[in-house]
């Protein structure tokens, strides 16, 4: 049998400069909190990354904002495609709504990109 792959691998673990491809507006399932979702990705792979628009969320969004270059109150999601920044991939397990243990990959610790070129892990 011949399987074609249409789909990049997720990004390993570590630091890398991303562009984000695409954007997403959504609501989460549960809680019916707005979101947006980013692909991030380069020629290694990809990772998405949901950014969930509550009081909470308000400081991870506005470090990648930031990071992307963007320093305002207000953005349109269509102001992010395109844009390159440093990100570090890493797994993330948590528990879903109904109590089942999930494990995603998750950017976090968002950087100009060039102004990062290593993981902030020890």
């Amino acid at each position: 049998m011949k399987v074609k792959l249409n789909e990049k691998p997720f990004l390993p673990d570590g630091r890398h400069v991303v562009t984000i491809t695409e954007v997403e507006e959504g609501t989460s399932e549960n809680k019916n909190v707005p979101f947006i979702n980013c692909r991030l990705e380069n020629e290694e792979g990809f990772v998405n990354q949901r950014f969930y628009l509550s009081e909470p969320g308000q400081p991870i969004l506005a470090g990648f904002l930031k990071a992307a270059g963007i320093e305002k109150e207000e953005v349109d999601t269509k102001e992010l495609k395109g844009k390159t920044l440093s990100v570090e991939v890493e797994e993330r397990s948590y528990q879903d709504a109904e109590g089942k243990e999930k494990t995603i990959k998750q950017a976090t610790n968002f950087q100009v990109a060039g102004k990062a070129t290593t993981s902030n892990k020890f």
